[in-house]
């Protein structure tokens, strides 16, 4: 068994999920690029995992399980989904995001990028349940950025069995980014083609947590919503976030008066289940606006 300080343990890891191999980002199907199916069909891909991984240690044994599990080109690594298995020990005998520097390493008092001593609170919970969740952030290999992942975990005998997938918090400059493609996507194809690429999942102007709407300024009636394509044609000036502000109507003023802008307000995220802050970056386009928001803790 290798040991090894925890502060040095933290920095070789680092180094080492730096150094690995970027992980293709593959998603189980079309609805995962929607914004309001992002968590579901994630966390429904990493429950199957996780089953198929107990079912596999459970019938072959520790021995073949952990080889498979660890072989990074096997059956139990769907893109920036793999199994790990931590021993009731602290040890990792498995894993198959980083199986060369994690693997015959005590993790206890491994922390993630906020200091959270996650692992210690995953061993504390499986001392109580088999069954179990645990929050961190950590470095996505398929987009080599630090993101909010939730890990299920069930314990077989003394080894916890672990899966996670990661949630999306796109940074204000991506979301800028994305709104000066709409912009631009509509002077290049006109108004109709550009807001049936904003409503298609595959149109490339959904990405992660992030997608395009259009709203006319006159009529307040949604052109497009890539979260929503369905809103398309209805009223949007009565849209009222969690503490009652009237969002749409405010960003219909800053397009009239300004041209462009952000408008702040709370808003359910699709991919945490959670009522966030929420900011969207606006830009006036003749008799439209359009908008791509992005959310803060």
């Amino acid at each position: 068994m290798k040991t090894m300080p925890a502060g040095l343990l933290v920095l070789a890891l680092a180094a080492a999920l730096n150094a690995a191999p970027a992980l293709a980002s593959a998603p189980a199907d079309n609805a995962s690029r929607v914004p309001g199916a992002i968590e579901r069909a994630e966390a429904k891909d990493s429950a199957g995992l996780l089953a198929d991984a107990v079912a596999y240690l459970q019938k072959h044994g520790p021995d073949k399980s952990f080889n498979a599990f660890n072989n990074r080109k096997g059956a139990f690594v769907h893109g920036s989904r793999y199994v790990y298995v931590v021993g009731t020990d602290g040890i990792m005998y498995a894993n198959g995001g980083v199986p060369d520097a994690l693997v015959g390493v005590n993790v206890s008092d491994l922390r993630d990028e906020a200091g959270k001593p996650f692992m210690h609170e995953l061993l504390d919970t499986a001392r109580s349940s088999d069954t179990g969740i645990v929050q961190y952030r950590w470095l996505n290999q398929a987009d080599n950025r630090i993101e909010d992942k939730t890990v299920s975990f069930h314990k077989v005998g003394k080894y916890i069995v672990c899966v996670g997938y990661y949630i999306p918090h796109s940074a204000p400059e991506e979301a800028q980014a994305l709104l000066e493609r709409a912009v631009a996507q509509i002077q290049k194809a006109g108004a109709g083609p550009a807001y049936q690429s904003f409503n298609d999942p595959k149109g490339g102007f959904i990405r992660g947590d992030l997608y395009v709407f259009a709203i006319g300024i006159d009529d307040g009636k949604y052109r497009a919503s890539g979260a929503v394509p369905q809103l398309s044609g209805t009223d949007a000036r009565e849209l009222h976030d969690a503490a009652g502000k009237p969002l749409v109507q405010e960003m219909i003023t800053l397009a009239k008066e300004k041209g462009n802008g952000t408008v702040d307000y709370a808003w359910r995220n699709p991919a945490t289940n959670a009522v966030e802050a929420k900011h969207s970056l606006i830009q006036r386009v003749g008799d439209v606006l359009v908008g791509v928001g992005y959310y803060s803790k």
